[in-house]
């Protein structure tokens, strides 16, 4: 077999048409989490440092409003990224968003840790690759970082709207889906009908890890509540310090094995 052909063997597919169809499904996962709001709240407290949310491809900042919500309850200096509609670029992007870390971080005197969905994800991670000094911790949900980026089912609507293609700077490319200088974390679910779950895996470190969150959807894993008990866990922990994602908590039933991201 030639390098052309194994390349092909190996490319991903995007996920199925019933896996797309079945995001429908994300408003539950929202009604979820309002309706066990009460749980949520016994998550970690924060000790008010500033958290930037960066919205997935097509989506505005309204789509984090309940994730911001609910982290300044729980004590974070919560951030939009008041950047309109994300039409996407990541390359594109990269200025804006570099200059929104440094006035974010100027105006607070502390590390920003951010978390992004879908694509938010990715320029997530480009961040910290950019301003180590100034990240304290990336969060991503749902981001097709790593792997065959093509793997989604909004590639080319991407390609159209943002005037970049997914094979743009592999250079650029290649450094986002590698290790990145902060701690990370991707949290991501096999039943996303947007994205394929392989393009969502990070290599496991000791600052690094992929949570598993079984049968959310794409569109609702920035509401869903176990993803939002991750992300706040995640966030709690001290600056400078990470520990692994204990499974144990009142969502354990929703969370695969560690062992599992992998396989």
């Amino acid at each position: 077999m030639d390098q052309h052909a194994e390349g092909e063997a190996r490319r991903l597919r995007p996920p199925s048409l019933f896996l797309m169809l079945a995001e429908a499904r994300g408003v539950f996962e929202l009604n979820s989490s309002l309706l066990l709001l009460p749980l949520l709240m016994r998550a970690p407290k924060g000790d008010g440092h500033p958290v930037l949310t960066l919205p997935g491809f097509l989506a505005s900042d309204l789509s984090m409003a309940p994730m911001r919500r609910y982290l300044k309850e729980l004590g974070y200096d919560a951030h939009a990224w008041s950047m309109g509609r994300n039409l996407g670029g990541v390359a594109s992007k990269r200025g804006a968003l570099r200059d929104l870390v440094r006035r974010i971080h100027d105006a607070t005197g502390r590390k920003v840790s951010i978390v992004g969905w879908s694509l938010g994800g990715v320029y997530a991670r480009d961040l910290a690759l950019q301003l180590p000094e100034l990240v304290r911790s990336v969060i991503t949900l749902g981001s097709p970082f790593a792997n065959d980026v093509r793997a989604t089912n909004a590639t080319r609507l991407y390609e159209v709207l943002s005037g970049e293609s997914a094979d743009d700077n592999p250079e650029l490319r290649n450094a986002i889906a590698g290790d990145i200088p902060v701690p990370a974390t991707s949290i991501y679910s096999r039943t996303d009908g947007i994205v394929n779950w392989r393009t969502c895996l990070l290599r496991p470190s000791e600052t690094a890890e992929n949570i598993e969150v079984h049968l959310a959807s794409h569109v609702g894993l920035g509401v869903n509540p176990a993803a939002l008990w991750a992300v706040a866990d995640r966030l709690a922990q001290p600056e400078g310090e990470f520990r692994q994602f204990d499974r144990s908590g009142p969502f354990a039933i929703a969370y695969a094995p560690p062992e599992n991201a992998l396989s």
